[in-house]
């Protein structure tokens, strides 16, 4: 499916009382979450245990 095509159904899915700025919201969570994906596919993503190491640092 394109990025356009993911867009559309995206916008079909939302209630029609959705303002502008709550589609962009979704919008850029979509685009954020895909690109995560396609890094962990490029072989860049983290391991569990060094994902957990950081998160722990950071709620210190």
């Amino acid at each position: 499916m394109s990025d356009k095509e993911a867009v559309l159904k995206l916008v079909k899915r939302l209630p029609a009382t959705v303002s502008l700025r709550e589609i962009l919201r979704a919008i850029e969570f979509v685009a954020a979450v895909k690109e995560g994906l396609d890094e962990i596919d490029q072989g860049k993503g983290l391991s569990l245990d060094t994902a957990e190491h950081r998160l722990t640092e950071w709620v210190r």
